[in-house]
């Protein structure tokens, strides 16, 4: 298969389809105190995610899903999903990953792949990073949404 990618910077970044081995390493990336932090997203128990997963992820055929790879290594995931009438995208990185602009590589290439405009997403409105890298790739701010206790701040990349 051939490899998507953007002019060489300082990383090789490509994307290529989930294998199961990843699981193991977004489980983790998804577990990293940090990450947790910074996106105020609740883990899920090792058998919840796998199962969420096979089933709602890779068993699919509406989710859009690639691994990012840095130089041969898994760096992390962006996926994209159908929330009733709406297409999110989301992305996690392993924190070696993080500062480093493969999240701006890897999210444009991604959105080579996914045709559906709009695309909305919704971080975390303390996650600085993660606003920063919808923002750098033409997403525009709209509101925002309330998830539970914590803000969020609702993007949408196209018209709405």
């Amino acid at each position: 298969m051939a490899r998507a990618r953007l002019a060489r910077m300082s990383d090789d970044v490509w994307l290529r389809p989930v294998e199961e081995a990843d699981l193991e390493l977004f489980f983790e990336h998804e577990h990293d105190p940090e990450t947790v932090r910074r996106s105020r997203f609740t883990p899920r128990e090792r058998e919840r995610f796998m199962t969420h997963w096979a089933t709602k992820v890779l068993g699919d055929p509406t989710v859009l899903v690639r691994t990012v790879v840095v130089d041969g290594e898994t760096a992390g995931s962006v996926v994209s999903w159908w929330e009733q009438d709406r297409r999110f995208i989301g992305y996690v990185f392993g924190r070696p990953f993080w500062g480093r602009g493969i999240g701006t590589r890897a999210l444009a290439l991604f959105l080579e792949e996914e045709p559906v405009r709009p695309l909305y997403a919704d971080p975390f409105a303390g996650n600085t990073g993660s606003v920063r890298l919808l923002e750098k790739s033409g997403f525009q701010r709209t509101g925002e949404v309330e998830h539970g206790e914590n803000v969020h701040i609702m993007f949408v990349l196209g018209q709405a």
